[in-house]
């Protein structure tokens, strides 16, 4: 990946002078974590109504957001690689809070203009609990100068483009418009020549294609969903109808909250608290890129679709029935074939585990859409199993779909976690910050 280097010099305009008596290390001492903090306030736009571009997917602007906090704080920090910006000679002494407060609040002032009243209030709050001083100014400074030159390098990475005309398919096993939301066009269609943020290229673990039509294994899974996913079904019980409605929000969301969980309970500084975030949402941006890939890519029909023109599908093991519809009400508006469920719940499962290890962790999540609902687990990977489950249990996708999304979460969050924002030896002569 491209690096980009800011010579120090250029970030104010008089040379700063070091040695105030104030520490950014001492300054996080007891404080809030400021990039939870700035993680939940991107949480709360994207859930606002028409906050996010209907045409842009919200783990772009989380990516964006972590990997410039990530950098301006590793500037100071300087014990990991940067993603993309790479200021030298920053002393260590500067604020890590200031530098993460600037660096999501300019950020996000581009990406949502709409609330910046809001977001100026939150840095200037951010800010007031910061001793004033050289610290304090310079994190600010180095914050603001890695997020411009972020927003820079995604300025034209295709993300505002037109979405791609997508005609439906009419063949057995093609996408098709879903009942009863019938969706005048498919979500997302240019979402796969959007630059991803750590893989080469889109289809770089692109899965192999879905099971036949006419296979054994596609009659287990269609069966399964048609018995399990039906509104009001009969053979689901009541923990798994729950399931179903529990994850029926924006997975991405569920996984950055257990990433605040987690990041609190362990008690983690300012350097690594951003590291986990960057990690953790760019293997999200990415695996967005990659699932939509596949998904434009094989176009398979959603279960509604199959289960109503089974009798078209030419396999004696399934059979029609012309009026089922899912147990999530309405079907989302893209292929079925991979999961998204999976695919990001297994790339959350797999940097979380990166992270912390594999040892148990108790944690609560709140669904997204049942209010005050709350679920019990006892490892990352049992979350990534129930949320992707879910999918079959509301409706939405065959298993096969999941197992596929699980597999390539794997794969593209093993490759961030292993070519990404790795560790260096820090140098600590003084002579050279």
């Amino acid at each position: 990946m491209l690096r980009f280097w800011i010579p120090l010099a250029l970030l104010c305009a008089s040379p700063l002078v070091y040695g105030s008596a104030s520490s950014g290390a001492d300054d996080a001492a007891g404080s809030v974590d400021e990039v939870i903090q700035w993680n939940k306030t991107l949480l709360t736009i994207v859930r606002t109504p028409a906050a996010q571009p209907a045409t842009v997917h919200p783990t772009h602007g989380f990516a964006i957001m972590h990997a410039a906090i990530y950098d301006a704080v590793n500037a100071i920090d300087a014990t990991h690689k940067p993603y993309f910006v790479r200021i030298e000679h920053v002393s260590p002494r500067a604020s890590q809070e200031a530098a993460v407060a600037a660096a999501a609040h300019e950020t996000l002032i581009s990406l949502y203009p709409a609330f910046q009243t809001t977001l100026d209030q939150q840095f200037d709050q951010a800010l007031a609990q910061i001793p004033d001083g050289v610290d304090k100014t310079t994190g600010i400074d180095v914050g603001r100068a890695v997020a411009l030159a972020t927003l820079a390098l995604r300025s034209d990475d295709g993300s505002a483009a037109t979405p791609l005309p997508f005609v439906f398919g009419n063949a057995p096993g093609d996408y098709q418009s879903t009942p009863p939301n019938f969706p005048k066009q498919p979500v997302f269609t240019h979402w796969s020549r959007v630059t991803p943020f750590a893989l080469e290229r889109a289809k770089q673990f692109r899965p192999g294609p879905p099971p036949a039509l006419t296979s054994a294994e596609y009659a287990a899974v269609f069966n399964e969903v048609k018995s399990l996913g039906v509104a009001n079904s009969s053979a689901a019980t009541a923990d798994q109808s729950l399931i179903g409605r529990f994850w029926n929000g924006a997975i991405q969301n569920y996984w950055n909250e257990i990433a605040q969980t987690a990041v609190q309970a362990h008690h983690l500084t300012t350097a690594q608290s951003a590291r986990v975030f960057a990690l953790l949402n760019l293997t999200f941006a990415d695996e967005v890129i990659a699932f939509y890939d596949a998904k434009y890519t094989y176009t398979l029909w959603r279960p509604v679709t199959a289960i109503r023109a089974a009798a078209t599908d030419d396999n004696t093991q399934t059979a029609a029935d012309p009026n089922w519809l899912p147990q999530a009400g309405n079907t989302a508006a893209d292929p079925s074939y991979p999961g998204a469920h999976a695919t990001i719940s297994a790339g959350g499962a797999f940097v979380l585990n990166a992270v912390f290890g594999n040892q148990p962790f108790h944690l609560n999540v709140t669904s997204e859409v049942l209010p005050g609902v709350v679920r019990s687990f006892d490892s990352f990977a049992a979350v990534e199993n129930e949320a992707s489950l879910s999918r079959v249990y509301a409706g939405q996708h065959f298993r096969s779909d999941e197992n596929a999304g699980e597999r390539l979460g794997s794969a593209v969050a093993d490759f961030v976690v292993g070519h990404l924002l790795t560790g260096v030896q820090r140098r600590d002569d003084a002579d050279d910050y």
